[in-house]
């Protein structure tokens, strides 16, 4: 990171880290613990850092591998590429049998739901055609636009998502990141100066600001995917949980509602939580995801 202060919750986020290679660009992947494997998704904007408030907590019952997806935090953002939803999945199986994984389970936020979805999907199809894959033994999905209709996209990242996308980049000034990004977290669980601090380093990282516009086109991709991701949430590959912060103005309670009607998932409703339970309320979701292995997995 040239000419950018490193905060120590950051640099001490890169100890017991590595590196991928996914078409000749770096991908930074972060492992820990011992046990099954558990494969961490992170959204848009953010990176596998997002998870620290959990790391310390999931390691004594997991194998972790955490990953900034190409195009965001650490890893290289290459341009010219085209960033899809299905290449950050490529980049996941890739991972996935570099690291000889056999089994794995998913916790997935945001933008990452939306890749688990598709490995979900891939899951089910070879499964159906006796096509050898990693058995998918569990999948956890925090907020996010699992059912895009009913995602309420932000303004300025709906304009990103436009033509208009290169133009605004100047409403990502650090002040205006900071009002935006504090907005939807629940109203008791605002994120520390620190916290904002971080994301920002990460968000900006190796010209990151200029990809955004090309990153933005996942809102389109989930549209046109739509069927396809939502036959998962209706019939999954496996034991399916949602556990969802409904303060979130993005993908709350809507969605929260919908998965109950129409999803094989177990869902829990957090309380005053917004679009970040693992940054919110992190202990809580621990233990209700723990529970829930206990209960319906293991």
């Amino acid at each position: 990171m040239t000419h950018t202060v490193i905060p120590p919750a950051l640099a001490h986020w890169k100890t017991s880290s590595g590196w991928h290679w996914h078409k000749c660009h770096k991908i930074f992947v972060r492992e820990g613990g011992e046990g099954p494997t558990l494969l961490l998704l992170h959204s848009f904007a953010t990176a596998s850092w997002s998870w620290h408030k959990l790391w310390s907590a999931l390691s004594r019952h997991f194998r972790l591998i955490a990953v900034d997806f190409i195009g965001f935090g650490l890893s290289d953002k290459p341009w010219p590429y085209r960033y899809s939803l299905m290449d950050q999945a490529d980049l996941i199986e890739l991972l996935l049998r570099k690291k000889r994984v056999t089994a794995y389970s998913i916790m997935a936020h945001g933008y990452g739901a939306s890749v688990a979805q598709e490995l979900m999907a891939r899951t089910q199809w070879r499964r159906a055609q006796g096509v050898h894959t990693p058995d998918l033994q569990s999948v956890t999905l925090l907020n996010g636009g699992i059912v895009p209709e009913l995602h309420q996209a932000p303004f300025v990242l709906r304009l990103m998502a436009s033509p208009l996308g290169k133009r605004c980049l100047p409403l990502w000034a650090k002040g205006r990141f900071r009002r935006n990004f504090a907005q939807i977290f629940g109203a008791n669980h605002r994120p520390s100066e620190e916290e904002i601090d971080v994301f920002w380093v990460l968000l900006t990282h190796n010209k990151g600001l200029f990809r955004l516009p090309y990153l933005s086109n996942y809102l389109r991709e989930r549209m046109q995917q739509r069927q396809r991701w939502l036959a998962v949430l209706q019939h999954p590959p496996a034991p399916l949980l949602h556990i969802n912060g409904i303060a979130d103005p993005i993908s709350g309670a809507p969605i929260s509602q919908w998965m109950q009607r129409h999803s094989a998932a177990q869902v829990i409703a957090l309380e005053g939580v917004g679009h970040y339970p693992h940054l919110e309320a992190p202990e809580q979701l621990v233990s209700q995801f723990i529970h829930w292995l206990n209960q319906r997995v293991l």
